[in-house]
């Protein structure tokens, strides 16, 4: 039953904190009810249940902060019923005291460990029982303090975060637009275009997703290799800015003087952006791009330039963007000769595999190859200078339909 028909409110004392001042009394003791509803009547509008269906029913109903509960009911147990106050879930944080004239020590240790807050002992002392009820107030009203001031602080939390992450995007948009300016620079001296650098940054993006999808090298990468991959693979060429033009356009084959100069575009790219890595204060995707522009002429089998690197000795980034960036040199006109099939550079891909190139790296080319014959007649780039390789993965997988 409810000693409060709702309809005359109950009298409170002036000093009463504002809020829900509920207190639900859960005993089958018409007596007891009486008794404590005579107590704390004057503080608090009392309500009374003489079952555990009922007391639960009026907890979700009406959300008292604090119940005070009998450990023996007719159709359950006071242990079951505070577990279930306990679980009702959401804002709702109940304050249960166990009253019962139980006294052991058993019997309180296993009714906190029900989840009890309290534990009071029949018969209740009429001034002590309200000071404890008054307590448990308190306390329902602290932890509702600090769930609010919680709550605030993950809202501002979450703000910042917005704000901040919006910043960093704006940031590297206007970081990579920047990057692709300067390395389209460099490339455009051997009559190359800017399109060369969408295209093989995206092939080296579908490459690494299919490595990331299983084998060998899938513990190397990640969600910031990727990342990194995309932004720093277009300065592979970086170091051509200093490859004379007669050199760079020439129409026929190189002289072996003329070969070594060509050479030296690795480890000068490779300098200049070690240069920028240091005085970035930072490694990031420009210490990737330093070891792409070093290493991505260098050969699976040691034959390759500057250092004659063998294996994995050369760094995996350096791996996947020489695949890439052979593939998209064969498929393009030079001066010094016409672009190749599509079917003749993937033959002549295939072919490098553990020569030219990591066997692995070769697979993977050879499983997404439907996805980068799509990018490479695409008639125009629908990526973004700055997609960013979160953004690419999803289109990679729309692409992704393995065919050899």
């Amino acid at each position: 039953m409810i000693t409060d028909d709702f309809t005359m409110p109950r009298r409170v004392i002036s000093a009463a904190p504002a809020g829900n001042r509920t207190v639900l009394i859960v005993d089958d003791d018409p007596d007891f009810l009486v008794l404590v509803d005579c107590l704390l009547r004057r503080e608090y509008r009392v309500m009374t249940a003489d079952c555990g269906k009922e007391a639960i029913r009026l907890a979700k109903q009406f959300r008292p902060p604090v119940v005070l509960l009998d450990l023996e009911m007719p159709d359950t147990t006071g242990h079951e019923v505070c577990r279930q106050l306990k679980s009702i879930g959401g804002d709702y944080k109940v304050q249960v005291v166990m009253v019962s004239a139980r006294s052991s020590e058993e019997e309180q240790l296993r009714a906190f460990a029900e989840g009890a807050d309290d534990y009071v002992i029949k018969p209740i002392d009429p001034h002590e029982f309200p000071a404890r009820v008054r307590l448990h107030f308190r306390l329902s009203d602290a932890m509702e303090t600090a769930g609010s001031v919680q709550s605030q602080i993950e809202s501002h939390h979450a703000e910042l975060r917005t704000k901040v992450e919006s910043q960093r995007q704006r940031l590297l948009e206007t970081q990579d637009v920047a990057v692709f300016t300067l390395a389209a620079i460099a490339d455009s001296r051997d009559e190359v275009t800017g399109k060369h650098l969408l295209r093989m940054r995206e092939y080296s993006q579908i490459i690494a997703n299919r490595l990331d999808a299983g084998g060998r090298h899938a513990h190397l990468i990640g969600p910031q290799f990727l990342d990194d991959l995309y932004r720093s693979s277009p300065l592979h060429d970086i170091g051509k800015v200093a490859v004379p033009d007669a050199i760079l356009r020439k129409p026929g084959p190189l002289t072996a003087d003329e070969f070594q100069l060509m050479k030296q575009h690795t480890v000068i790219g490779a300098n200049i952006l070690d240069q920028a890595v240091f005085h970035s204060q930072s490694g990031g995707f420009l210490a990737m791009a330093a070891i792409i522009a070093r290493f991505h002429h260098e050969r699976y089998d040691g034959q390759g330039y500057p250092a004659g690197l063998v294996g994995e000795e050369i760094p995996l980034p350096a791996r996947i963007v020489a695949v890439a960036d052979v593939y998209d040199a064969l498929t393009s006109d030079r001066p010094y000769r016409k672009a190749l099939s599509s079917s003749d550079a993937y033959e002549i891909v295939r072919a490098g595999a553990g020569s030219h190139f990591d066997s692995l790296v070769v697979d993977a080319f050879e499983d997404c190859y439907s996805a980068i014959i799509e990018v490479q007649f695409r008639e125009q780039a629908v990526a973004p200078l700055a997609l960013g390789a979160v953004s690419f993965q999803s289109v990679q997988n729309t692409l992704w339909q393995p065919t050899f």
